[in-house]
């Protein structure tokens, strides 16, 4: 068995809601490999679930912040400087869009729907990276949360496909470019798991119901599974792998379409 010891880096995990959070998987197996994690939320009534969830922790450093804000996003990283000296690992697990824009037909999206959902859920991610830049250490890796739907339609996913197309291209364009600083860039496309985020799209349930008879695996995808994923493209063991979307979906993607029960 390979084991990764991340003791002495430093990761901070943006985005984490509660304890079924992608994001919080990741940082679970970050904090069990020895790294030293802090976190990010958005609004100030996240931070007493984010403050049991961490309790006990010695020096625990939790921020809020609104992505859409760069002086806040720049003190958060003045402070994670002055507090570390550097930063190893960054995890951008943030998206919203509004939901009238999930609800209704595609083509009814509006402008400031459509603002709205690419610059939470794509911009962001260009703007925590540019932040972030002259803290990233030689080796350092950040990793985004990505969805099918930037390939394929997903009914009721709307604006939200969009923004994770933008995000997978985003992906790619900052890999290019913090490629020469040996940073690397990478996205987690994971499939159906429950999370707040995915429980609030429209027809969910119906959604799990056909992803558990199209996967090869049969079956959803855990929250260990997507922390395992995140870890290895963090540690140093995905030395070689950058601007990759890598699927975490119980083999979902490669399916053209579902067979009946009957069929062979």
């Amino acid at each position: 068995m390979v084991s990764i010891d991340l003791s002495g880096k430093k990761a901070l995990v943006m985005g984490v809601t509660n304890e079924h959070s992608l994001g919080w998987a990741i940082a679970e197996k970050l904090r069990a490999a020895g790294a030293e994690v802090a976190f990010s939320y958005q609004g100030e009534r996240l931070r007493e679930n984010l403050q049991k969830m961490t309790a006990g922790r010695p020096n625990q450093r939790l921020y809020e912040v609104d992505v859409t804000n760069q002086t806040a996003l720049k003190e958060l990283f003045a402070d994670l400087g002055r507090a570390w000296g550097g930063l190893d690992y960054l995890v951008h697990s943030i998206a919203f869009a509004p939901r009238p824009a999930m609800e209704g037909r595609f083509i009814d999206t509006t402008a400031t729907d459509w603002n709205t959902a690419l610059q939470v859920s794509a911009y962001s991610l260009v703007a925590v990276a540019r932040e972030a830049e002259p803290l990233l250490r030689d080796g350092g890796s950040l990793i985004t949360l990505s969805y099918y739907a930037s390939q394929k339609v997903i009914p009721k996913y709307n604006v939200m496909g969009i923004a994770k197309a933008a995000l997978e291209a985003s992906v790619r364009y900052l890999a290019f470019e913090l490629g020469k600083k040996n940073i690397r860039v990478n996205a987690v496309s994971a499939g159906a798991i429950r999370t707040v985020a995915a429980m609030s799209i429209p027809g969910f349930r119906k959604l799990v119901a056909k992803y558990n008879a199209t996967a090869p695996l049969g079956r959803m995808i855990t929250h260990e599974e997507v922390g395992n994923l995140g870890l290895y493209l963090l540690s140093p063991l995905s030395s070689g792998t950058t601007g990759q979307t890598v699927y975490v979906d119980a083999g979902y993607n490669i399916m053209g379409m579902s067979l009946d029960d009957n069929q062979d």
